[in-house]
């Protein structure tokens, strides 16, 4: 009773031990003994080493999305606040020192000197 057609010349077919046929074609492999893998590594753009380490993890594709554009943006936005805190510091230097020689000038003997011009300029006009 076998309902299986004629083994031809190009397919093969045996029975399994138990009691059905298959094709020898769809069989496993023997086991041949170790196999030898021949693994390249190569190093990963600094920007991209993350990325691969992520997907090498087992990581979901969302985080290395994430990180391909989060990464580049989070330098950005530092460096538009170190530059806002660098312009920060610059015009508190230069208010600092204007402050400080408005107030060396007024201190000093000509700084009395010149008042005492204001107050005389202000009494006659």
């Amino acid at each position: 009773m076998n309902h299986l057609p004629e083994p031809s010349l190009h397919a093969n077919v045996v029975r399994l031990p138990d009691g059905t046929h298959a094709y020898t074609e769809n069989l496993p492999a023997p086991y041949a003994g170790p196999q030898v893998v021949h693994q390249h590594i190569h190093q990963a753009a600094p920007d991209r080493t993350v990325q691969r380490i992520a997907l090498g993890s087992g990581v979901g594709a969302g985080a290395v999305a994430a990180g391909v554009y989060f990464g580049p943006l989070l330098i950005e936005v530092l460096t538009a606040i170190a530059a806002n805190l660098a312009f920060l510091a610059v015009l508190a230097l230069v208010l600092g020192w204007g402050v400080h020689t408005v107030v060396k000038s007024v201190g000093s003997d000509a700084g009395a000197a010149a008042m005492k011009n204001v107050r005389k300029a202000r009494r006659r006009g």
